[in-house]
């Protein structure tokens, strides 16, 4: 039964894949802007062929906001690109990776160049450019994925897009790009509670290989998953880039805990959660 759902669900991605990834790249390549709308509804059809049913807890930005999420794995990708039209900050070493290279092309994902000075300078004009347009960009700053259990630290280094100016660039009044922390927690599979043991096989990371990967997530949905959007905020409320990484952080690690827990509700307002953050990572 398995094997039929996973063969099943394999046909479908491949035919839904093929169909939106020619009319996205025929988009663009006509220098049409189609305004995420492909996108939006290829990741929504993705999850309902996977069985993927989200929850959304809080409200996203819709524009010109930087969104910080923990990872683990690609399922977090077409999970939070159904909420709206959204690109990701990834490393350059995704754009050759098969298949999902072509996705984050194609999804206009911004691939920064780590070890290259020249080129990340480079890489931070392009993400202000796109903040500044009012595009939604997505980083993990966790560097890596995880076993969906936990939380990794959140790196500082890759929230350089924090400190860019999104206006009042050259004066004192410079207003700083909004952060928002997103936590992403995978909480059922067929309507009973995951454990630590059967979370992991909807998650990709270490050495796994992709394609017993794949089939292992094709053929066991349908799932439940909660993304919780919490209250922005900049490097001027926290006092820096790794202030903010670590506030991030606790907030984001909450959220997963909640919603680990079954327990949906989240304080209620940005002072709340800043204090609650601030006060755990200096204790």
């Amino acid at each position: 039964m398995v094997g039929l759902r996973a063969a099943s669900v394999l046909m479908g991605f491949v035919l839904l894949t093929v169909l939106c990834a020619s009319l996205q790249w025929t988009a663009l390549r006509l220098g049409m802007r189609p305004e995420g709308k492909i996108l939006l509804f290829y990741h929504r059809a993705l999850c309902r062929l996977l069985g993927v049913k989200i929850t959304i807890i809080g409200t996203p930005v819709k524009k010109g906001v930087l969104m910080v999420a923990n990872h683990a794995g690609w399922l977090d990708i077409p999970i939070i690109s159904t909420v709206q039209p959204l690109s990701f900050i990834a490393k350059s070493e995704i754009s050759t990776w098969p298949l999902f290279g072509m996705l984050s092309r194609l999804q206009n994902t911004i691939f920064v160049h780590r070890a290259k000075r020249n080129a990340a300078m480079s890489d931070s004009e392009v993400m202000c450019k796109r903040l500044r347009a009012g595009d939604t960009l997505v980083v993990f700053p966790e560097g890596t994925s995880s076993d969906g259990n936990r939380v990794l630290r959140f790196k500082s280094a890759l929230l350089g897009a924090a400190e860019l100016p999104l206006s009042g660039d050259g004066t004192p009044d410079v207003v700083h790009v909004p952060v928002q922390p997103v936590s992403i927690a995978y909480v059922k599979l067929h309507g009973m509670p995951m454990d630590r043991e059967t979370r992991p096989f909807f998650a990709w990371y270490g050495d796994m290989e992709l394609i017993p990967h794949l089939w292992g997530v094709f053929g066991r949905g349908p799932i439940d998953v909660v993304i919780e959007f919490h209250p922005p905020l900049t490097v001027d409320q926290v006092g820096g880039r790794k202030q903010l990484a670590a506030a991030a952080e606790v907030i984001v690690r909450a959220g997963v805990a909640r919603a680990l827990s079954g327990t949906l509700a989240t304080p209620s307002g940005v002072d709340e959660v800043l204090a609650e953050a601030l006060a755990e990572q200096a204790a």
